[in-house]
């Protein structure tokens, strides 16, 4: 995806919606900032997935809430997976960067003929769907990020993804900012969505050491 389409597009939402700059300008005094829901719907539309990633992605609100729906290969077969999910947790610092999400009315719907095992408990409505952590819980070879998975709770930690952990940059950006700068809660309205950010003054003797190397 190229900058300047980016950039048309942004310019396109303005141009459609001026009122939206009064409403930034007000976040950012509040330390908020608001995300279109109908940009990352256009972002899903435009981007290029890879052969096994998510595709035909859904993006709509249930405040506080996002809803979410792809068409996902479920150890090949196809399934159509639609879920609303709220994050409860955000805890992020120069080890960690760790997100609780809660995954709520979540449904899988068969796309065509199977009769794969996928297919099969898809049918037979054995799986608990009320509880979709327990089933990531037993998934054979799961995401290292994936660090805690319990009833209807998933907890991912980003910094377990080797290549983020061992990136020296973001490592020292975190370092930097999150002793001053932490993430309040993530959020959805019908139209956006929302991450609130706290300040903490006090951290910034250990925001300055880190930008001093030490």
């Amino acid at each position: 995806m190229r900058p300047r389409e980016l950039l048309r597009a942004a310019t396109r939402y303005v141009r459609r919606n001026p009122e939206s700059l009064v409403k930034v300008a007000a976040d950012a005094a509040a330390l908020r900032f608001g995300i279109p829901i109908a940009a990352l719907r256009w972002l899903a539309a435009h981007s290029k997935p890879g052969k096994r990633a998510p595709k035909d992605i859904d993006i709509g609100s249930s405040p506080p809430a996002l809803r979410i729906g792809a068409t996902v290969d479920a150890m090949g077969t196809p399934v159509r997976a639609t879920a609303a999910i709220r994050v409860d947790e955000v805890t992020i610092g120069a080890e960690t960067v760790r997100i609780g999400l809660r995954l709520q009315d979540v449904k899988l719907a068969l796309l065509g003929e199977s009769e794969s095992p996928v297919a099969t408990l898809i049918k037979s409505g054995a799986l608990d769907l009320s509880k979709p952590g327990n089933l990531v819980k037993f998934i054979p070879k799961r995401p290292v990020a994936i660090v805690e998975a319990e009833g209807d709770r998933v907890v991912v930690d980003l910094l377990k993804v080797p290549k983020l952990a061992g990136n020296g940059r973001l490592r020292r950006v975190l370092s930097v900012l999150t002793p001053v700068l932490g993430i309040r809660a993530i959020e959805t309205d019908r139209d956006h969505l929302y991450v609130a950010f706290r300040a903490s003054p006090n951290g910034l003797r250990d925001a300055l050491v880190a930008i001093r190397g030490g």
